[in-house]
């Protein structure tokens, strides 16, 4: 078993998943960063939330759903996550 504290890897992870357990909607990076930051003395930005979202995909903990774009059919549009079912 580790001694000391938890690393920041855990900690901002187990944060995200807080969040998601929490919320009924899917979420976007940006809000995502918003509410995790609330409890840290530092806020946590939404690159750091992004990289720690792309390992929770890997995991398969959390399901990335894309929105079509509301003027462009070609374009992807907005992004919003949420634990996977």
């Amino acid at each position: 078993m580790k001694r000391g504290r938890p690393s920041k890897r855990i900690e901002i992870s187990n944060s995200i998943l807080n969040v998601f357990t929490a919320s009924q909607t899917p979420l976007t990076v940006a809000s995502l960063a918003k509410k995790v930051s609330e409890g840290k003395e530092k806020p946590v930005s939404w690159n750091t939330i992004q990289k720690y979202l792309d390992g929770l995909i890997q995991q398969e903990k959390v399901q990335a759903i894309i929105l079509p774009h509301s003027k462009d059919e070609t374009k992807k549009g907005l992004t919003v996550y949420t634990l996977k079912k």
